[in-house]
């Protein structure tokens, strides 16, 4: 059964899915990562006094609480994402399986943290197709239609409440359908700046290039 981190990452580039299946490889997760993910239990403190100067965050000071101050006040669940009822709950789909981070109760939905930078509005595309699954592996242990889920990116002091919109679930499913056919080499990705972080990129054959030279 494939996993919430195999669906973002073949939303991601497919062929990266593929080799990593190949080398049965589980990525670790960095110090750095994990640390950035604490901040997502420290709301309050972080709100309050705390000195931002000492914790991990990707932004200023200001910015940062600014941010957290706005997702306190937009946010229906504030107080079930700084209280949840679990954490790093291993959920088992119909279809894929994987841990949310938070399990609120008020509203029923889990909540997933990314330690990266949130696009201007929204999530992106992988984090969208990880989301869904959450929320409806959720839904499956529960027996009970769930509909929405939260994105939480700590490092930046930003909350943003996601929808299960069906625009979204036809991602998901779109994305589960290449997962379950890859038995081989997936096309590479036209987007080759996807490549340029890639692990794989040597064995993958692809030439990546500077800004420089596509502009």
């Amino acid at each position: 059964m494939p996993t919430f981190r195999d669906l973002a990452t073949a939303a991601y580039c497919p062929r990266q899915l593929y080799y990593r299946r190949r080398d049965d490889e589980t990525p670790e997760v960095p110090d750095s990562v994990a640390m950035r993910r604490e901040l997502a239990y420290e709301y309050p403190r972080l709100l309050a006094d705390a000195d931002l100067d000492d914790e991990p965050i990707a932004v200023t000071a200001t910015q940062y609480r600014s941010a957290l101050h706005r997702a306190k006040a937009r946010s229906e669940a504030w107080e079930s994402l700084v209280d949840p009822a679990d954490r790093d709950v291993l959920l088992e789909g119909r279809d894929c399986r994987g841990v949310a981070h938070k399990i609120l109760e008020e509203p029923v939905a889990p909540s997933l943290l990314f330690t990266g930078e949130p696009p201007d509005t929204g999530v992106w595309q992988p984090q969208s197709v990880r989301l869904v699954a959450a929320a409806l592996a959720l839904s499956y242990e529960r027996e009970r239609p769930i509909d929405i889920a939260f994105a939480e990116y700590p490092a930046h002091g930003v909350v943003r409440r996601v929808s299960l919109s069906a625009h979204r679930r036809a991602g998901y499913r779109s994305t589960l359908r290449t997962v379950r056919s890859i038995d081989g080499p997936p096309s590479r990705v036209r987007n080759r700046t996807k490549c340029e972080t890639c692990d794989y990129r040597d064995s993958c054959g692809v030439r990546t290039r500077s800004l420089g030279s596509l502009l």
